[in-house]
């Protein structure tokens, strides 16, 4: 017990640990330990929106489901971008080469800027036709619509920390994405409730409020993230030289982050889907639906903190010509990650509606998000399973294979099973859930087939 809190502490500490030698178990560790940490404070600003949001009114709590439904396009660019920075910068580290991977995470951090302002311009000049086609009331448009505005002219703040953060992750220094999440959380929960509610000459905003401290904390976090990367504190230490755009370097970035951009707008907008079919049955439906997914990413983010440890371990073994090394990593961040989500399940299937009350005693609303809770969780293990799987196609530089799978398992299937469950069979919101939980476990099952054939391990990054 001592040996693992000391490997705890230092994990927080941050370290300067080659995780290419020794035992993959205290490797796995010091990398997942701040992963976990950072993701679970990823999480934490969905359920303190949420919490806050709730007491304003279910149009509130219902926007907040439609527009975060709509910026999956904005997730996508993040998450798609640190797919290919990660990969990028694993392997560098994995190869020594400091300098391979300054260049990427600059050729990533430029690409990630740019596109954010393009999205941010059409979202913000497009709100409210996208609320309506969405399914937004008019009291929704007519309270709310403020938030999606700022959420959509914001945008730039959620894709460079969450872009930059997998450039720490992938160098190995996940402690320090970790504080950065701290600072941007610490900063949203202050301000909050002031903004929302009003505090002495404030004005109460309302939900436009939560938009407005949402992006400032997480504006406040990427000026400390562009801080660390030039001041030399990480591993990764960006110089003047490289902003200059590098062709080759720019397109090896865009070639796995198109793949990955491709392959996390397959997997996130398959939520607009499941949305418009909630929407059909009413805004306390989907509020509902909001607050039990809300919380089911209160537990999964932790999980992708467990699964991105394991796509930098695989970037960097490989990158150290040590495939072994990368597959012992998964199949051991598989158990780890099954064992705490398949917790996480049996506390969510007893504890629902104790867990739903934290945010609303609606008698119209509680019930779905207690149902949406319950169901959706018993998949948790599969998708424990299924999630290290495919982010380590990722960390090897394999973007193509998950992005056939999540095509299969989210479009091909969970949609038109949703729809089939939902509407023609009339099981309402319930189908929904259920379809999401056959889809986990079918993504299990068809990505730990694929990885045993091994295809990924001669990938080229």
């Amino acid at each position: 017990m001592k040996r693992y809190w000391s490997l705890f502490l230092e994990a927080v500490r941050g370290s300067e640990r080659d995780y290419t030698v020794g035992p993959v178990g205290p490797s796995l560790v010091m990398l997942s330990v701040p992963m976990v940490l950072e993701m679970a404070m990823e999480s934490l600003f969905a359920v303190v929106d949420v919490f806050f949001v709730s007491r304003v009114s279910a149009d509130a709590v219902a926007t907040v489901g439609v527009t975060e439904s709509m910026l999956t396009i904005v997730y996508t660019v993040a998450l798609g971008l640190g797919i290919g920075a990660t990969a990028v910068v694993a392997r560098r580290i994995g190869e020594k080469d400091d300098e391979g991977a300054a260049q990427a995470a600059a050729q990533s951090i430029a690409l990630g800027l740019i596109v954010s302002l393009v999205v941010g311009a059409i979202g913000f000049a497009l709100a409210e036709p996208l609320m309506r086609a969405m399914g937004a009331t008019p009291s929704m448009l007519e309270s709310s619509l403020g938030y999606t505005q700022v959420m959509f002219a914001g945008n730039a703040t959620v894709t460079l920390l969450f872009l930059i953060n997998a450039i720490f992750r992938g160098a190995g220094d996940p402690a320090v994405a970790m504080r950065m999440l701290w600072l941007s959380n610490a900063i949203n929960i202050v301000l909050d409730p002031v903004l929302i509610f009003g505090l002495g000459p404030i004005p109460a905003m309302g939900v436009t409020g939560a938009a407005i401290a949402t992006n400032i904390g997480r504006g406040t976090a990427v000026v400390a993230q562009l801080w660390m990367l030039s001041s030399g504190r990480s591993r990764v230490h960006i110089r003047r030289r490289h902003l200059m755009l590098v062709p080759s370097v720019m397109w090896n970035v865009c070639r796995l982050s198109g793949s990955g951009f491709i392959q996390i707008l397959i997997d996130t907008s398959s939520y607009i889907g499941l949305v418009r079919i909630i929407a059909t049955f009413g805004s306390d439906v989907l509020a509902g639906y909001t607050i039990g997914i809300r919380t089911v990413i209160f537990a999964i983010l932790p999980a992708w903190g467990l699964s991105n440890a394991a796509a930098t371990m695989v970037g960097q073994a490989l990158g150290a010509r040590k495939p072994d090394r990368a597959e012992a990593s998964v199949w051991t961040a598989g158990k780890y990650n099954a064992v705490v989500l398949g917790a996480v399940s049996v506390f969510f299937i007893i504890f629902a509606p104790w867990i739903v009350a934290i945010y609303t005693t609606d008698p119209n609303v509680a019930p779905y998000a207690t149902s949406c809770l319950r169901i959706v969780s018993t998949g948790f293990v599969f998708f424990a399973y299924g999630l290290v799987f495919t982010q380590s196609f990722n960390g090897a530089g394999d973007t193509w294979t998950p992005t056939w799978i999540n095509l299969g398992c989210f479009w091909v299937f969970q949609i038109p099973f949703a729809w089939l469950l939902a509407i023609r069979l009339e099981m309402g919101p319930v189908g929904v859930f259920i379809a999401m939980t056959v889809a986990f476990s079918a993504l299990a099952v068809v990505s730990g087939v694929i990885f045993r054939r091994g295809a990924w391990k001669t990938t080229q990054v």
